[in-house]
């Protein structure tokens, strides 16, 4: 019988090393415990295996009793458990539309206490729309801060897989998730981070032909993008349903960002940047290089200019530039009007 039982043992302890489910683990020694109690019914007394697990089956029949009541007893305990459970959401009076549950209060209390921001701005976060172009270094950890934060509704856009060489910077992926769509990998851990929002993934490129009637859904507009077609493109978009954009851009040790709204009397990013540089003036990150770090901080920044406009809170970088130089420590701002005969925002 002890032979038997270590057996069992080992089994078990193999199936975990595996991975296997917890439900085949239990299979597997039920198919175990099957094939001794049918050696003992069908060999004859005496017979060496008979000998080695037990001799009798009936030690097996009443283990296997055991175990059965114990099963009943755990089934029937799970029906009462779930039932409970089932009366007492019943009973409880439904939230009110508008309202904040205890546990969504405690999770913003710091937000609440701003005086800028307090339950009226927090309200607002919830009942907010906010689109994010890339799910790469800029949007990773703009996705984080946004959902953490309570924006209610949050799409993003991108047609890209996690890989390995994006781990370095593009903190909201992980290890596991390579292969993965960088949507659905943001989307789960997105959700993980705070299951009161609203997540939305359009795993595909930003085309002309889809982005006007994508930005009309959204309140704030985030642009992550490392090219200049997508970056344009976002512009032309957003200028034309008069949507904010926050446009951040990195490069080696330096982070820039500002917010793009002529709709509020501010420029467009055509008025800044006229033309896309020349081949080899702007090096992708994947070229010239990128600071782990840099783009944490600067896609923060575009998550707390996103929560400025969406609660009214202090003033938006709307007409001008944030730099920011990570090897020196140093931030600067420079004024950026609108430009006069911007062929995108008419300015």
């Amino acid at each position: 019988m002890l032979m038997v039982l270590g057996l069992a043992a080992v089994l078990w302890g193999i199936g975990h090393l595996m991975g296997a489910p917890k439900a085949a683990r239990v299979y597997m020694l039920g198919l175990l415990y099957v094939a001794v109690l049918a050696l003992h019914l069908v060999l004859p007394a005496g017979h060496p295996l008979r000998m080695a697990t037990g001799e009798s089956a009936a030690l097996w029949l009443i283990l296997g009793g055991f175990a059965a009541l114990a099963l009943i007893y755990r089934a029937v305990l799970g029906r009462l458990r779930s039932r409970a459970q089932a009366n007492e959401a019943a009973s409880a009076p439904p939230a009110r539309p508008g309202t904040f549950s205890a546990t969504e209060l405690e999770r913003y209390a710091r937000h609440m206490v701003l005086r800028e921001l307090g339950g009226p701005g927090q309200k607002r976060l919830r009942e907010a729309s906010v689109l994010v172009i890339g799910a790469g270094g800029l949007g990773a950890p703009a996705l984080q801060y946004l959902a953490a934060a309570g924006v209610g509704t949050i799409g993003v856009i991108d047609d890209d897989v996690v890989e390995n060489a994006n781990l370095q910077r593009q903190v909201i992926h992980r290890d596991d998730m390579i292969g993965t769509p960088k949507v659905f990998s943001a989307e789960a851990a997105m959700k993980a981070q705070n299951p009161y929002v609203t997540v939305r993934p359009y795993k595909r490129r930003l085309e002309a032909g889809v982005a006007e009637e994508l930005f009309a859904e959204y309140d704030v507009i985030l642009d992550g993008t490392d090219n200049f077609e997508t970056r344009y493109l976002a512009n032309r978009a957003a200028v034309a349903v008069g949507k904010p954009l926050v446009s951040g851009a990195l490069s080696q040790w330096e982070g820039q960002l500002s917010v793009f709204h002529p709709a509020e009397g501010g420029p467009c990013y055509q008025c800044v940047f006229p033309e896309a540089p020349a081949p080899g003036l702007a090096p992708s990150c994947a070229e010239a290089g990128v600071l782990g770090p840099l783009p944490g901080v600067v896609g923060a920044m575009m998550a707390v200019e996103t929560i400025k406009l969406i609660a009214g809170a202090g003033a938006p970088l709307r007409g001008e530039m944030l730099i920011y130089d990570a090897l020196w420590g140093e931030t600067r701002k420079i004024s950026i009007p609108p430009r006069e005969g911007c062929p995108v925002c008419g300015s």
